[in-house]
């Protein structure tokens, strides 16, 4: 009947020679794995960096257009709703992060610079202004305005940092001798409230405290300027006026120096520091 064969093309393979085959590829199934893995972490990675840059830089936009508002406000004496709503996030962060008060640690080391190399005469005619309301925290001067954009907890922490940071260079001026006029907005009524304040935080010896008269029904920008002008007819030599308000630094007699405390981006109008025995 004969044979027949067959013959068949491929490769023969041990066993062993399959095996070590088969765990290459599933090596090679690994590591392409782990770079598609490693590949997708990193491209995740730069999104979310550059995301991030994107916000900062979103941020500081923001933060400036803001700045700028608030400047415009303060130089004509505008309310808080004057600014835009985009200006709440800001504001929170100005004081939150930390900027409003490495702003008012600059502000204060540039006026201590320069008390540091200037002297007072002997005659006692070089004096300093400064704002009393500055070492007053008072809710309800601000509160209408203020607390509509930031919470509670983030106007008093504000109002405690520009206190301590005003107190810290009062005290420097004093033990440098220098001549200290306080001058207030508050009427002539709240006096000894006033007084009372002022030794609660630290602040005494000095020369005078000039208030509101019970008279004048309205504040107005004039209340520092007539009083500078007074004091300079008098004889006096005002070396520097240091306030956080604009209309502080209105009209004549200025002095040499002026040092504007920054503010927590906002302004308040001269007419809002209401009458309140709650300093």
């Amino acid at each position: 009947m004969g044979s027949h064969f067959t013959m068949e093309r491929g490769i023969y393979m041990s066993s062993f020679a399959a095996t070590v085959f088969i765990s290459g590829l599933v090596t090679i199934g690994v590591s392409l794995m782990a770079l598609l893995i490693a590949l997708t972490v990193m491209l995740q990675t730069c999104e979310n960096t550059n995301s991030g840059d994107l916000q900062m830089y979103r941020n500081i936009e923001t933060y400036y257009y803001c700045k700028s508002y608030a400047l415009h406000a303060e130089l004509n004496s505008l309310e808080v709703n004057f600014f835009p709503a985009i200006c709440k996030d800001a504001a929170i962060r100005y004081i939150n992060e930390g900027q409003y008060l490495r702003d008012l640690n600059i502000t204060v080391g540039i006026a201590e610079d320069f008390f540091s190399r200037v002297k007072p005469l002997n005659d006692g005619r070089d004096i300093v202004l400064m704002d009393a309301d500055d070492f007053i925290t008072s809710e309800n001067v601000h509160s209408h305005l203020l607390m509509r954009w930031i919470n509670k907890d983030a106007f008093h922490d504000s109002s405690r940092v520009k206190r301590m940071f005003v107190v810290k260079l009062y005290l420097k001026l004093q033990a440098w001798r220098w001549p200290l006029i306080l001058i207030s907005r508050k009427p002539e009524k709240l006096r000894d409230a006033t007084i009372e304040h002022l030794a609660s935080v630290g602040c005494s010896g000095w020369s005078s405290l000039i208030m509101r008269m019970d008279n004048e029904t309205q504040m107005d920008s004039q209340h520092f300027s007539r009083h500078r002008t007074k004091l300079q007819k008098e004889g006096f030599r005002i070396t520097a006026l240091i306030s956080s308000q604009m209309d502080a630094a209105r009209g004549p007699c200025i002095g040499e120096r002026i040092f504007k405390l920054p503010t927590p981006m906002f302004n308040y109008k001269a007419e809002d520091y209401v009458e309140s025995k709650n300093l």
